[in-house]
């Protein structure tokens, strides 16, 4: 990979780390579906004028974007977020992205994986489930089956930006907004009640919550994301991500005095381990192609 792709690498991770952190804030005084309506609407304030900027054969593929990664994903993880225990279980679940999007990538996109990668994927993979190990998961098991659902969602939406030609980082993003943002409100005004009440008490850490998952999650790292997915093989940027559940039990615990055990730092190192394999593994078959 190059440098730079290294290096937005770990910014994605360290933003998506921090964006459990700010959802769990958010949802917690803002109703969740209203949460992702307003995050996404303002998104589309901002990007509005590139809305007019898709070629006319791709249309169809934003949309479905649109709806798949905006709509369903963020819908269900932040309804998911609202109705989980903790954070930790939340982005334990999400990581479940990475078996789906694998798995979709050499069927749909016929793209080819080998046994080292495998090893990888597979270690940074239980360590997620090592760090989010609890039986108390099963107290509120419907908040995390919405995860998994959110998890699967994006997982499409991964492989259709793989397919995308000519579309615009922002410009995708502008779309999200737009069809996602009034989507979300209505479902707001039929599902959930207190709105107006929740937008009024809502203090200041709330809205700086928002402004963070509009601003810095979806406009710098789902951006960065989509230049990585445009470059490189799913199989190999999917993984990489795996990263954020470390950095989101790192900032659990020295935000929201989250208490760290020893399954936390096992898990966590076996996390960074698979994800090391897997970049070094690319490394080496670059260097050996050139």
């Amino acid at each position: 990979m190059a440098p730079i792709d290294i290096f937005l690498v770990f910014l994605v991770n360290l933003i998506w780390g921090f964006n459990f952190i700010a959802a769990k804030v958010g949802v917690g005084e803002l109703p969740p579906m209203l949460m992702t309506g307003i995050r996404f609407c303002a998104i589309a304030l901002v990007l509005f004028p590139l809305l007019f900027r898709v070629p006319r054969d791709q249309m169809r593929a934003v949309i479905w974007v649109a709806i798949t990664a905006g709509l369903l994903h963020f819908g269900l993880l932040f309804i998911g977020i609202a109705r989980v225990g903790d954070v930790s279980s939340a982005a334990v679940a999400i990581q479940l992205n990475i078996p789906f999007v694998t798995i979709l990538s050499v069927i749909v996109l016929k793209e080819t994986i080998r046994w080292i990668r495998i090893a990888g994927i597979v270690l940074a993979f239980a360590g997620v489930v090592v760090i989010g190990y609890d039986p108390q998961v099963f107290s509120y098991i419907d908040g995390l089956m919405l995860c998994v659902g959110a998890a699967f969602a994006m997982a499409v939406a991964m492989i259709i930006m793989r397919r995308m030609r000519g579309v615009g980082v922002f410009v995708l993003q502008a779309w999200m907004g737009a069809i996602t943002g009034p989507a979300m409100l209505a479902l707001s005004l039929v599902f959930e009640d207190g709105q107006v009440q929740a937008v009024a008490d809502a203090s200041l850490l709330a809205w700086a919550a928002v402004a963070y998952t509009a601003f810095c999650s979806s406009l710098i790292a789902h951006a960065a994301n989509y230049r990585l997915l445009q470059r490189y093989p799913v199989t190999l940027t999917a993984p990489m991500m795996l990263m954020s559940p470390v950095l989101g039990i790192v900032f659990g615990v020295t935000l929201l005095d989250d208490t760290l055990t020893v399954r936390m730092i096992v898990g966590s190192l076996m996390t960074l381990a698979g994800v090391g394999i897997v970049m070094l593994r690319e490394r080496r078959i670059a260097g050996t192609a050139s």
